[in-house]
């Protein structure tokens, strides 16, 4: 019979981790425990203050009822999470971990053997202009061919020179930059924004404005000199709104977080829709601890895209949980002959 139960961890970032939402100083984590036959399967429940859309108040009763009626013997596919979707995520990846025999190994792959690297984008946080062109030299120091910056909370003429910066060294041959303005540009001034930064040929800039502005998000799509990226805009959209919302906007990009979206399969129906739509798109952490990561990754790695990924956060914490997950050359590697270490939620 299944026994399920779940744990928490508070994940402690090591450095103040800067949007132009605020500064990220902690994460929460849950973790779904399931076990059946003398195997135990991990899924991550997690989720980012005043960005998931999962009901903060009932969030603990929604763990509780979800455990008690999964010990009582409901189908896990009955269960309503719904408007849980770090919980959906959650469910579903530890669902998938138990079918595995509590392997952490949800998606067989050369990537999983150990033998392939996803490339990832070196994702430069939010700060004071020292504290980004530090990371930015980190990055192109450790061979990012992919630099993806947050944008939007400091002075705009100064990131404007942080970016230049970048390009007075390095051409886009060289280095593609991605952008992340986390909704901080205001309709009136987002294109002025956006043309002043497209002399530096940008890869593309997500979310340049708050969502659910559709008709000004549309209008923007239409206009800018730079691709843009939806972003927060998938959080909370349900089918068939997800294809209207598509043929509305224009974008072209769309980025898949599974913990934000509803997990795997809501994901794999975004990617469809922008198949149809010939929208690009890539999978991006919502800041998970390792399980959460490991199972995002590991179906990545099964999709063939060729783009860099938004999937290298596990170096964030001080407490992260130690896995198999290293980054080499850019790229994240699964490495099979190192143990996961399990105890700080299992106990």
């Amino acid at each position: 019979m299944l026994k399920a139960r779940y744990t928490k961890l508070d994940l402690q970032f090591k450095f103040p981790a800067g949007t132009s939402r605020g500064v990220l100083l902690q994460k929460p984590s849950s973790f779904i425990i399931l076990e059946k036959d003398g195997y135990t399967g991990i899924g991550e429940c997690s989720t980012i203050p005043d960005l998931s859309i999962d009901l903060v108040d009932s969030y603990v009763d929604k763990l509780d009822k979800l455990c008690r009626q999964l010990n009582e013997g409901y189908d896990p596919a009955t269960l309503d999470v719904e408007d849980y979707p770090s919980i959906a995520f959650g469910l579903e990846t530890a669902l998938l971990d138990l079918a595995a025999k509590g392997s952490n190994c949800l998606f067989p792959s050369s990537f999983t053997e150990g033998a392939t690297g996803i490339p990832i984008n070196g994702l430069v946080w939010m700060g004071d202009r020292d504290f980004m062109e530090k990371q930015i030299k980190e990055k192109i120091v450790a061979g990012y061919p992919c630099i993806k910056l947050k944008i939007g909370a400091n002075d705009f003429n100064t990131e404007l020179e942080i970016i230049a910066g970048i390009r007075k060294q390095f051409s886009s041959s060289d280095i593609e930059i991605r952008l992340d303005a986390n909704g901080a540009f205001s309709p009136l001034d987002a294109l002025d924004k956006l043309n002043k930064l497209a002399v530096f040929d940008i890869h593309s800039i997500e979310q340049p404005i708050r969502q659910h502005q559709y008709e000004a998000m549309a209008d923007i799509c239409s206009r800018s000199p730079i691709p843009i990226v939806l972003d927060e805009e998938l959080i909370g959209v349900k089918s068939p709104d997800k294809e209207e919302l598509l043929q509305k906007i224009m974008p072209a990009y769309i980025i898949l977080k599974p913990s934000l979206i509803g997990g795997l399969k809501q994901s794999e129906e975004w990617i469809r829709l922008a198949k149809k739509y010939n929208t690009g798109w890539w999978i991006t952490s919502a800041l998970e601890a390792n399980i959460g990561l490991n199972a995002i990754a590991q179906w990545t790695a099964t999709l063939g895209s060729p783009m860099p990924q938004g999937l290298g956060t596990g170096q964030l914490y001080h407490n992260n949980i130690p896995s198999p997950l290293t980054i080499e050359n850019a790229k994240l590697y699964y490495k099979p002959e190192i143990n996961w270490e399990l105890s700080s939620i299992l106990t």
